[in-house]
């Protein structure tokens, strides 16, 4: 096990590299130049010049690449050419809304796709198990914009149950307004990685209806309901833990899209903002942090999947 751990280490160290470059490498193709939008449209060449010069702009890319992935190795992510804070400082305060609106979707995805998943297996020839079956198909279909659009205008138009938009300016200093702000967004990131999920949950428990253990505990005198439950859901439990590292991911880019729609102060309303200002160094800080969390978060899952499941050990 500590073997197989500090080789998946290893990989994620390699992993975190080569996104660096890529990160750094991609934003470098991004057409306009941050000096131009600070010099204003009536500048001349040499203020420009002169911009590029002090944002360090004009060395070569092996140079600036060093010097910022040498600050991350400090911990030091660079500081923002648009407000003059540190990149750091800015993610840990956006991530205030970030980090519960995902944590607050990845609990609606499970509790609502795995019993439902799980139903719609056990009841595959009854019209209730082919219906779960159809709606999750093409709730997975849906656009996360237009599923939020229509949460927005059912529950907080409608009904006037919940804001349609905006965060509370007190934070979570006043926490029931923030999590009334997030209970929306969460559902609509929820309900369609969830809709994925529950097809896996389906597709797996269908699998361990056909195991030989499953049929050996049904022969031995329990339901096949009962052999399913009691045999075969702990091995669903293990492909679902698998699954959820690519769930996290889901939620990560649906978080971006729905903090631009219910207009959340969160990371990923920044991110978009900042490309938008080619504010390099904070949009390479924000894509690092990211990048590193769903890495980070896989490392976990394998390591975790391998310490339950006796048959990873045993490979």
């Amino acid at each position: 096990m500590i073997r197989y751990a500090l080789t998946r280490l290893a990989l994620l160290v390699v992993g975190l590299v080569v996104a660096s470059v890529l990160i750094f490498l991609a934003l470098r193709v991004l057409p306009g130049d941050i000096a131009t939008l600070i010099a204003g449209t009536n500048s001349t060449h040499a203020q420009i010049a002169a911009i590029r010069a002090q944002l360090g702009l004009d060395e070569p890319l092996f140079g600036q690449f060093a010097d910022w992935i040498g600050g991350v190795a400090r911990g030091d992510l660079g500081t923002s050419l648009r407000t003059g804070s540190t990149v750091a400082s800015e993610i840990a305060d956006k991530a205030q809304v970030t980090v519960p609106l995902g944590i607050l979707a990845l609990t609606v995805a499970i509790v609502f796709s795995v019993p439902l998943g799980v139903l719609s297996a056990m009841r595959r020839s009854r019209p209730d198990g082919t219906a779960l079956s159809v709606g999750a198909q093409a709730l997975a279909a849906v656009p996360v914009v237009w599923a939020g659009m229509m949460l927005v205008v059912v529950f907080a138009v409608w009904l006037g149950w919940l804001p349609a938009q905006g965060f509370p300016r007190t934070g979570w200093q006043t926490p029931w307004l923030a999590l009334r702000a997030l209970i929306l967004p969460a559902i609509t990131i929820g309900i369609v990685e969830g809709a994925m999920l529950m097809r896996f949950v389906r597709s797996a428990t269908l699998q361990a209806v056909g195991q030989d253990y499953v049929r050996t505990a049904a022969a031995k005198g329990l339901t096949r309901n009962q052999a399913l439950v009691r045999h075969g859901l702990p091995s669903v439990g293990l492909s679902i833990i698998t699954v959820l590292g690519l769930q996290i991911a889901g939620i990560i880019v649906g978080a971006v899209i729905i903090e631009q729609l219910f207009s959340l102060p969160g990371i990923g309303r920044m991110l978009v903002s900042d490309v938008a200002a080619r504010d390099l160094p904070k949009v390479q800080g924000e894509l690092l942090v990211l990048t590193s969390f769903v890495l980070v978060v896989g490392f976990v899952v394998d390591l975790v999947h391998r310490l339950i499941d006796p048959r990873q050990r045993e490979a």
